[in-house]
C-alpha cells in the first residue's frame, strides 16, 4: 500500500526549509543595523501598559484605561514618525494635533 505524493515532513523541516530559503531576509539585521532584530512593534508598544498595570495595580477606570492608551497611541506614532514626544504632545494641546502625520 504505497501512498502517493511527496512524504510529508515534520515542522522542524520545514522550519530548517524556510531559514534556508530565507536566509538573507532573516539574517538581515546582522548587515544592516537599522534593521531591528525582530519586527514586533504591537508587543513593544503593549509591553508599557503591562508594566504600568504591575506598578499601580490597574487601571483606576476604563475610561481612564482608555485616556491612557489613547495617549500612548499617539506618542507611539510621533515616535515612529521621528518626532520627538514633547514636542508632539505640545503641538497636540496647540491643536495642531496632524503633526505627526506631515
Amino acid at each position: 500500500t504505497k501512498k502517493r505524493g511527496r512524504k510529508k515532513k515534520t515542522k522542524v523541516l520545514n522550519l530548517i526549509d524556510r531559514l534556508v530559503n530565507y536566509k538573507a531576509s532573516v539574517c538581515l539585521f546582522i548587515k544592516n543595523l537599522c534593521v531591528p532584530f525582530d519586527n514586533n512593534l504591537a508587543e513593544r508598544d503593549l509591553r508599557m501598559i503591562k508594566v504600568k498595570t504591575k506598578v499601580s495595580g490597574c487601571f483606576r477606570s476604563e475610561e481612564g484605561a482608555q485616556e491612557y492608551l489613547t495617549i500612548m497611541s499617539y506618542i507611539g506614532t510621533a515616535h515612529k514618525h521621528g518626532i520627538n514626544a514633547f514636542t508632539a504632545i505640545r503641538e497636540a494641546l496647540l491643536g495642531n494635533s496632524d503633526i505627526i502625520f506631515n
